[in-house]
C-alpha cells in the first residue's frame, strides 16, 4: 500500500487534488490582510524575500499568492515521495520547488543535499527571486524554525518575513504533528504579515539560536493573531 501511494501516478493524482483545493480556499474564503503594506517594497522593488509560514498551513498558503506572483518565486518543498505531491500542487499554481530535505546525523548523502539545496536558494534569492518556506517542515517539532531558514537570510542578506495564517470555519487535526488546517470554503481568512527581519552577515551560531527563539515566537504569534481575526478561539 505504502508503495502504491508513492507510486508517480498516485502522486500526481495527489498533487491536482491538493492543487486544485488551494485554488479553491484562495477564491471562495473571504481573505483579509493585516499590516502587507510591510512587504510591498519589495514586492515592488527588484531584492530577493523569503517568507515564512507553519507547516501546518499549507492548506491555507495560497492566501499569499496575490501578493507573491508578483516576483519570481520558489517554494521550499521536502525530496520525499510525501513532499512530491505537495510540489506538484504547488507547481500548478506557479510556485515551483527547490528540494530540501532535513538531515539526520551521519546522514551524509542528505546532508549534502540539503547542502546543495541551501546553495541553489542563496542564489535564488540574492538574484531577487523570492523564496516560501514551512520552516519548521517535514518532520518538527511544531511550530519551531529549523536553521536552514536563517542561514540563507544569512548568507544572501534579504529580508525575511513572517506570515501567519488562519481560516474559520476550518478542520484542525491535532492527531497530526503539525496541526494541519484545512478551510472551508466561503468562509474567513486572514493573513498576519511581519517584516522586514534579517540576519546579520556576522551572526554566529548562538545568535543564529537567539533569532530562533525569538522568530519562532513571533511567527506563532502572528498565527494566533490571525486566529483571533476570524473569531478561531484559542487552542
Amino acid at each position: 500500500m505504502k508503495n502504491l501511494l508513492r507510486s508517480d501516478g498516485v502522486q500526481a493524482f495527489l498533487g491536482w487534488v491538493l492543487g486544485t483545493y488551494l485554488r479553491i480556499v484562495l477564491r471562495t474564503v473571504r481573505w483579509r490582510h493585516e499590516n502587507v503594506a510591510c512587504v510591498e517594497p519589495v514586492l515592488a522593488g527588484d531584492s530577493g524575500a523569503i517568507a515564512l509560514f507553519w507547516h501546518g498551513r499549507i492548506p491555507l498558503c495560497l492566501a499569499t499568492a496575490p501578493q507573491w506572483w508578483r516576483k519570481r518565486t520558489r517554494a521550499f518543498v521536502s525530496p520525499s515521495a510525501d513532499g512530491e505531491f505537495i510540489a506538484q500542487a504547488l507547481a500548478m499554481s506557479g510556485f515551483p520547488a527547490i528540494r530540501i530535505s532535513s538531515a539526520k546525523k551521519g546522514d551524509s548523502a542528505k546532508a549534502r543535499q540539503a547542502v546543495a539545496a541551501i546553495r541553489e536558494a542563496v542564489t535564488w534569492v540574492e538574484g531577487g527571486g523570492a523564496l516560501v518556506v514551512t520552516p519548521d517542515g517535514p518532520r518538527g517539532p511544531n511550530e519551531v524554525i529549523a536553521p536552514g531558514a536563517l542561514q540563507i537570510a544569512r548568507r544572501s542578506g534579504q529580508p525575511v518575513f513572517l506570515m501567519g495564517i488562519a481560516a474559520h470555519p476550518a478542520l484542525q487535526m491535532e492527531g497530526t504533528w503539525d496541526k494541519v488546517m484545512f478551510a472551508a470554503p466561503f468562509g474567513r481568512g486572514a493573513v498576519v504579515w511581519e517584516g522586514p527581519l534579517f540576519v546579520p552577515k556576522d551572526a554566529d551560531d548562538a545568535a543564529i539560536q537567539g533569532l530562533i527563539g525569538d522568530w519562532s515566537a513571533r511567527l506563532s504569534a502572528a498565527t494566533r493573531r490571525a486566529e483571533a481575526l476570524v473569531g478561531r478561539g484559542p487552542r
